[in-house]
């Protein structure tokens, strides 16, 4: 009886995942609080780290189980451990709340505009036939969308063009017509012939979505709205978003530059999964498409467009005056775009908010983590360090500490905790007015581009791996950081080198 109950409760315990990475999880619960207890003067210290590597890890194996729920029960454990307090944890998520109303409103938004934003990409994916021109224009488009909307936005526009270049195939390779019904994540539909075919395009749209990815951090770094951080830290330091532009433009455009050549080069290179094409069955379907799509819209079909096509203009013109918080902007779209395209039932409303919804609850999940290593004090002792230091050393260190740990860790509290530190030796008269200027640069610069190198280092990267198209075009964690290590060593070592060029 005893047996049979405790077999039951394993069986229940995260699901289907594999036994190896059940026992690993529980191992991870018994251990953390001995090492929290038994740890001696620096029990915190070094029980954060291990917690912080822990949920790294649960991030690694996002296709095994989803890590809501084993990076929930350590967050939950660390904040029953007294790691971290739930005051401490409600505050950084009330601080974060901008991204938390983004994805709830903005990533519901985006799905409303899908008709209208298929039919651009298709007509680009069937016009453009060179896949390093092909590249390089998503890349591009990310970044300079980037430099003036959240990254998480267009984010979420390349996964659902992503997604339905996936389904349309899908359908079609499995004997279907465009417009039935059909589950794409069910891959026994297609036909023998056709799997070969498919595996290619997974690769194909792998790399498209990877360059459009980092294409978000390139135009990110670059403006003062172009990540949540850069606002923070061009408030500290009194800059106007000119001003923002054109101290940030000695690192910032030598690595946009940099990374526009990475892209080309690693497509014709055929490096670290990139460089696939289109495989001639999907062009032809995707043509198909494209084709009958244009000639079987009718009127109603066409304002449809028209107005997703509207409502999208308004969303570029809102966001880049900030008219108002990224998130209501985004329930503005959703209203925008049902009302004046038919689309009033529940249902089909509640459909939108499927992909952001886990996401969010995972971000909040990292804020908790997040409050650890803010209450335990894991990042002081590199920035004690820092400021120790003098000229070169100083910016260059400054630049190096905040990518690594923007590696692991949230931007937006990596750079709180850096700017903050920084005004406060201005302030104190440890550091210079230009000194303070330069550290300020090679912070922004430090959280936004070696941050490439890990999902959990850009929300926008966390956000494609978790979503529903990693799994159907097999990105894991383990290949998402494969494909992006060109992207990390390039970019990285040329935001270094001008960060210390510009001292």
């Amino acid at each position: 009886m005893v047996s049979t109950f405790v077999r039951a409760l394993g069986d229940n315990f995260l699901g289907p995942s594999p036994e190896w990475y059940k026992r690993t999880i529980l191992a991870f619960l018994i251990v953390n609080p001995l090492i929290f207890e038994l740890g001696g003067a620096h029990a915190g210290f070094v029980a954060g780290w291990v917690l912080v590597l822990e949920f790294i890890f649960t991030l690694a194996m996002a296709l095994k189980c989803y890590p809501l729920q084993p990076g929930g029960l350590l967050a939950f454990e660390a904040v029953v451990m007294g790691m971290a307090s739930p005051e401490a944890v409600y505050r950084d998520v009330v601080t974060n709340f901008p991204v938390i109303l983004l994805l709830i409103f903005m990533v519901a938004g985006i799905y409303f505009l899908r008709d209208m934003l298929l039919f651009v990409f298709t007509k680009l994916l069937v016009k453009v036939r060179s896949k390093v021109w092909l590249s390089l224009l998503f890349c591009l488009v990310a970044a300079v969308l980037s430099a003036f909307l959240d990254a998480l936005t267009v984010t979420a526009v390349i996964i659902t063009v992503a997604v339905g270049f996936y389904s349309v195939y899908h359908r079609v390779a499995s004997g279907k017509g465009f417009d039935d019904d059909h589950d794409h994540e069910d891959d026994t539909l297609v036909h023998d012939p056709r799997q070969g075919d498919l595996h290619r395009f997974r690769a194909f749209l792998r790399s498209l979505m990877m360059h459009a990815a980092v294409g978000t951090a390139l135009g990110g770094v670059t403006t003062l709205v172009g990540e949540p951080q850069n606002l923070l830290i061009g408030s500290a330091a009194g800059w106007s978003f000119l001003e923002f532009f054109v101290r940030v433009a000695p690192v910032s455009i030598p690595v946009l530059i940099v990374g526009l050549s990475t892209c080309v080069l690693l497509e014709k290179l055929k490096w670290f999964g990139y460089g696939e094409e289109l495989p001639d069955s999907v062009r032809e379907i995707m043509e198909s498409y494209e084709l009958r799509q244009s000639e079987g819209r009718d009127l109603r079909g066409k304002l449809q467009i028209v107005v997703q096509g509207l409502v999208a203009a308004f969303l570029v013109v809102a966001l880049g005056f900030h008219l108002a918080e990224v998130g209501l902007i985004g329930l503005a779209v959703i209203v925008l775009s049902t009302a004046f395209t038919g689309v009033t039932q529940e249902s089909r409303l509640g459909h939108a908010f499927h992909e952001a919804l886990p996401f969010t609850a995972l971000l909040v999940v990292f804020f908790a983590i997040v409050a650890v290593i803010h209450e335990q004090g894991l990042f002081k002792p590199v920035l004690d360090a820092v400021l120790a230091m003098h000229g070169h050393a100083q910016a260059g260190t400054m630049f190096a500490a905040n990518g690594v740990l923007s590696m692991i860790s949230d931007n937006v509290f990596v750079a709180t905790v850096y700017v903050s530190g920084i005004k406060t030796a201005l302030q104190s008269g440890l550091i210079s007015h230009v000194q303070f200027n330069h550290l300020a640069v090679a912070i922004n610069t430090g959280t936004n581009i070696p941050s490439v190198a890990t999902p959990n280092g850009q929300a926008a990267f966390l956000f494609l791996l978790t979503s529903g198209l990693a799994p159907l075009i097999r990105l894991g964690y383990g290949r998402m950081v494969w494909m992006a290590l060109p992207y990390t060593v390039t970019l990285s070592l040329t935001g270094l080198i001008a960060t210390l060029l510009a001292v």
